[in-house]
């Protein structure tokens, strides 16, 4: 279950908190939600994920879609900032225990 609470909207901003699980029907529900609220032109949304417990490869790939429309995105899990920042997904390899390129 996905919970998305406006936590501060303004003429220059629109913050939504993002409690709970990325997967399946709640990935439409945030890109709902994102729609819904978007700001202005001059203006910015940001999403605040700290209570985000999990996102699958679905929530994964719309939180990159949303920050290409320069969405940003504040307080990520670790494993979170980790699978944004990998151009392929997922877990990157070990060093030294795989054949595979390492991303860098």
């Amino acid at each position: 279950m996905l919970r998305i609470t406006v936590v501060d909207s303004s003429n220059a901003t629109v913050r939504l908190r993002v409690e709970g699980r990325l997967t399946g029907r709640s990935v439409e529900e945030l890109r709902r939600s994102c729609d819904l609220h978007a700001p202005g032109e001059n203006a910015r949304l940001t999403l605040d994920l700290a209570d985000v417990s999990f996102a699958d490869a679905a929530g994964i790939e719309a939180l990159k879609e949303l920050q290409a429309r320069n969405v940003a995105i504040l307080n990520l899990a670790p494993f979170l900032a980790l699978q944004l920042r990998n151009p392929k997904g997922g877990i990157p390899p070990s060093r030294g225990k795989s054949n595979e390129p390492e991303w860098s």
